[in-house]
């Protein structure tokens, strides 16, 4: 009997973990990178530049230069959920420059996920 519980314990757990990674997969493969472009032009642009590369004119103005989000290796190390984190609270939030601003507020979740897809169509 208690091998059963065991079991079943695990069972149920596998299938939480599952059903909360196919969640996550649905709502990544539903960011737009067409809308993500949009508000990277009007929030990230300036720093980032219009391709990306950190070489927008504020961006060319700070001692730390913005990412190149063109740098596939770079990025590739990169996961989207780190993505998310330094977009919503800002550089400091992960140890990076706090030049960087948070947008947790003024990018909703989705908007931010938007973003992430446009960076990884780069």
């Amino acid at each position: 009997m208690k091998k059963v519980a065991v079991f079943m314990s695990l069972a149920l757990g596998f299938s939480a973990v599952m059903f909360f990674a196919a969640s996550y997969q649905r709502a990544a493969a539903a960011s737009d990178a067409k809308t993500g472009r949009q508000v990277h032009v009007s929030n990230c642009q300036r720093c980032h530049g219009p391709q990306g590369k950190g070489d927008g004119p504020a961006g060319k103005l700070l001692k730390t230069k913005p990412a190149d989000w063109t740098n596939k290796q770079k990025m590739s190390g990169l996961s989207d959920d780190y993505l998310f984190k330094i977009i919503s609270g800002g550089g400091g939030s992960v140890g990076k420059s706090t030049l960087m601003p948070a947008f947790k507020g003024k990018l909703s979740d989705a908007q931010v996920r938007d973003v992430i897809a446009f960076i990884r169509s780069l």
